[in-house]
């Protein structure tokens, strides 16, 4: 898992309690890593799936000074009207796919792959999930926004997704990603797969982070998108 040439160290993952039939990759968020998710998703992880949840490569982030930092693609601003790293947004998502591949190649089928992401991780996760050409179980996108909105639909016109489910999350008391910017997102997502798939959860008085509350429902959202073989 590399982007812009720098190497970034392996995911850390949650094996599987038994043999995974299943798997989440999930994308953290601007300057993190993903060991805090890997550690969150062991509190609530389901026997049969395996938690992937990949290293940004560390580059410098023009939102936060030009400083280095992990990154999945640099940032420019925050709000829907900012200009966006289209390239970096590119190759990273190029980057996630590979992982999916990967992950295919290890015997788990695509079908049986949810993408999901926290904040920029979230963002990168719509955008790969309506660009690949890989079917998904589906995506959980966490206090996010859909990167470079505007080039949909046509960036998505051959897409195998149209069906995809989406859970899409946002706490309405968060100061980095507006929540107006989320639920804005999930309209523009309701016009991009069937609207029907798509749900947008609220939590009040949550600021750009995550709450138990909201693992509940991501773990419920899991556990449906990827039921035991046996369940199906």
């Amino acid at each position: 898992m590399c982007g812009n040439s720098m190497s970034a160290p392996l995911p850390a993952i949650v094996p599987a309690a038994r043999k995974a039939t299943a798997a989440v990759i999930f994308l953290h968020g601007l300057g993190d890593t993903g060991h805090g998710w890997a550690e969150g998703f062991a509190g609530i992880r389901i026997p049969h799936v395996k938690y992937i949840c990949p290293h940004a490569p560390t580059m410098p982030v023009s939102l936060n000074m030009r400083m280095s930092m992990p990154s999945w693609f640099d940032i420019y601003g925050l709000n829907p009207d900012a200009n966006e790293d289209e390239a970096g947004i590119k190759r990273a998502s190029e980057n996630i796919k590979a992982l999916i591949d990967q992950e295919v190649k290890n015997g788990i089928p695509s079908h049986r792959i949810l993408l999901g992401g926290f904040s920029q991780g979230g963002a990168l996760s719509l955008y790969t999930a309506l660009t690949t050409q890989q079917k998904l179980a589906g995506v959980v996108a966490l206090s996010c926004w859909l990167p470079l909105r505007k080039s949909f639909p046509q960036a998505s016109a051959s897409c195998p997704n149209k069906d995809m489910h989406v859970l899409q999350c946002h706490g309405d008391a968060d100061p980095v990603v507006p929540f107006m910017f989320g639920s804005q997102t999930a309209e523009k997502m309701k016009s991009l797969v069937n609207p029907a798939n798509i749900t947008f959860k609220s939590y009040r008085g949550l600021p750009h982070s995550a709450c138990p509350e909201e693992m509940v429902d991501v773990k419920r959202f899991i556990e449906k998108q990827l039921p035991a073989i046996g369940d199906e």
